[in-house]
C-alpha cells in the first residue's frame, strides 16, 4: 500500500471511492464526495491523501482548517475518510489517519477535530473534550485531538463546504 497526496487525475476516482464507502453508512447523508469536492474548489483541502493498492485507490482522507470561536489556530478538521467497502477492516483508513495527523504535525497544525465513532477514533488519541463543542453534534461524537499543551476553547466551526449537498 502506498499513501500519497492526491492529483488532479484522481479527482473522479477519489468520488467513486467516497460514495461506495458511505452508501451503506447508517448516519450518512451520502454528501461526503460533494464535501470533498466543494472543499477542493474552495482551496480548503490542507492534507488530501489516497491509498493505493496495486495502482488502485483504495481509500482517501481529507483534512481542513476548522474557525475555533476563542481564535486558536492550526486546527484541522478530519473528514470524510473512505474505504472501499470491500476493503475495510484491513488497515487502509488507520494508515490514512496516522499518515495525515503526521503531515498536519509536520506543517505546524495544532490540534484536529472530527464527528465520528469514539470506539474507533480513540486508538489514535482522539476524545471527546467538554471545552470544545460543535453546535448541533451529540458531544460523544465530537471527538478532538490536542498535539500540544496549547488548549483550545470554545465552539468549532468545519469549513463552510461541509454544507455542500451536490
Amino acid at each position: 500500500m502506498i499513501i500519497r497526496s492526491e492529483t488532479p487525475e484522481d479527482i473522479a476516482v477519489i468520488s467513486e471511492v467516497t460514495i461506495a464507502a458511505f452508501s451503506d453508512h447508517p448516519i450518512s447523508n451520502h454528501t461526503e464526495q460533494f464535501i470533498i469536492n466543494a472543499l477542493r474548489r474552495a482551496n480548503a483541502l490542507t492534507i488530501s491523501l489516497v491509498a493505493e493498492i496495486d495502482g488502485k485507490i483504495a481509500g482517501h482522507i481529507a483534512f481542513s482548517p476548522i474557525r475555533i470561536s476563542d481564535g486558536s489556530t492550526g486546527w484541522y478538521g478530519l473528514g470524510p475518510v473512505s474505504v472501499l467497502p470491500e476493503l475495510q477492516r484491513q488497515g487502509i483508513g488507520t494508515a490514512l489517519v496516522l499518515k495525515g495527523i503526521s503531515m498536519l504535525k509536520e506543517i505546524g497544525g495544532q490540534g484536529c477535530a472530527l464527528v465520528g465513532y469514539p470506539d474507533y477514533y480513540k486508538r489514535f488519541g482522539f476524545k471527546n473534550n467538554p471545552d470544545l463543542i460543535h453546535e448541533g453534534i451529540p458531544q460523544e461524537f465530537f471527538l478532538v485531538l490536542h498535539f500540544y499543551e496549547n488548549i483550545a476553547k470554545g465552539k468549532v466551526e468545519f469549513h463552510e463546504s461541509f454544507l455542500a449537498t451536490r
